[in-house]
């Protein structure tokens, strides 16, 4: 009982947190966050996405920044990836390979 109350208080410091640091650094426009084990990303209103936290878990989006500037209309996150849904039909991934964060092998089957 005693773990599971620790966990839930971290649980919701963690989102007050995030919360507090998305309506300060983002402002309004922030529509929705996932996050991974140990990275966050925000989708914004314009289907733009911001992603920090650390780089093996989807906290560096760098490498695929330019699909991410617009467009996203639905994201989903494993333990150290990401997966974003975009307007065309494409799909975008990033994170650690292995948990799904390199698409490449299947990119033609994905694109819009």
């Amino acid at each position: 009982m005693r773990l599971m109350m620790r966990k839930t208080i971290g649980l919701i410091a963690c989102f007050v947190v995030l919360t507090s640091y998305a309506d300060s650094s983002f402002g309004a426009n922030v529509v929705e966050v996932f996050s991974t084990d140990t990275a966050f990303a925000a989708v914004k209103s314009d289907g733009s996405v911001v992603t920090w936290g650390s780089a093996g878990s989807g906290g560096d989006s760098s490498a695929v920044s330019s699909d991410l500037a617009s467009g996203v209309v639905k994201m989903v996150a494993t333990l150290r990836a990401f997966a974003a849904l975009k307007d065309d039909g494409s799909v975008v991934t990033w994170g650690l390979a292995s948990q799904g964060g390199d698409s490449s092998a299947v990119s033609n089957d994905l694109g819009g």
